[in-house]
């Protein structure tokens, strides 16, 4: 069974069509890079797998079931901006995820931000963007979950940091669970990804497994988005 399947799936606000007849299936056990420019309808397709949006028609089934309460609880969510109350402690958003989500692991998310250097006795308010960030991802993967969807998750970090950001993703995910991620350094993320799908003018344009791509044209998945999209 699929993990995720989108069945001639169309949205639009008014007269505006953001997506337009997506038929798309994600399987267990990958990473995916959702890539796209600005405005092509990635996160608009994002907020509809995790039922923040709702089709203008068409289906989305995650395990076989249509999105709802029940995929809320097997999705982790790493939205493009922070949810988070910056007036709580690193602390008290552990316990607070603790309580609300039975998949969490404070052990693992001590462990990572331990990593990370960062002091979970410190207020959000007092953290700068990108320490938020690194705190809202541990979270995010400290989670049990099928499916992680990351929107953006590199934006607001370093560059050093990038490199442990993603071994982070790629080590702290279930086998049979699958990761999405949506951003625009691609060549950052390149590494670890599976498959990639690019997504233009609210159109699925390409699905493909990423080492099969690479090896087909010769390019970097970087410099075929770049070609494809000139960039």
């Amino acid at each position: 069974m699929d993990l995720v399947k989108f069945i001639n799936v169309n949205k639009q606000f008014g007269n505006k069509k953001i997506l337009k007849d997506i038929n798309l299936t994600i399987p267990k056990g990958r990473i995916i890079g959702l890539l796209g420019k600005n405005g092509t309808g990635k996160t608009t397709l994002i907020k509809l797998i995790n039922d923040l949006l709702t089709p203008t028609s068409g289906e989305i089934l995650v395990n076989g079931k249509r999105v709802g309460v029940e995929s809320k609880k097997v999705i982790s969510y790493l939205p493009e901006r922070t949810y988070l109350d910056k007036s709580m402690t690193v602390d008290q958003v552990i316990a607070y995820f603790e309580d609300f989500y039975k998949d969490f692991s404070k052990t693992k998310a001590r462990k990572l931000l331990k990593d990370l250097d960062l002091d979970t006795t410190q207020k959000l308010s007092k953290m700068s963007k990108g320490m938020q960030e690194k705190v809202q991802l541990v979270l995010v993967m400290s989670r049990k979950a099928d499916l992680y969807i990351l929107d953006e998750p590199l934006g607001g970090v370093d560059p050093a940091t990038r490199d442990y950001i993603l071994d982070t993703i790629l080590n702290n995910f279930n086998e049979d669970a699958s990761v999405i991620i949506s951003t625009h350094l691609i060549a950052d993320i390149e590494r670890i990804l599976d498959e990639v799908i690019f997504i233009d003018k609210g159109k699925i344009i390409l699905q493909s497994d990423a080492d099969e791509l690479r090896k087909k044209e010769k390019e970097s998945i970087d410099e075929i988005f770049r070609r494809m999209f000139k960039c």
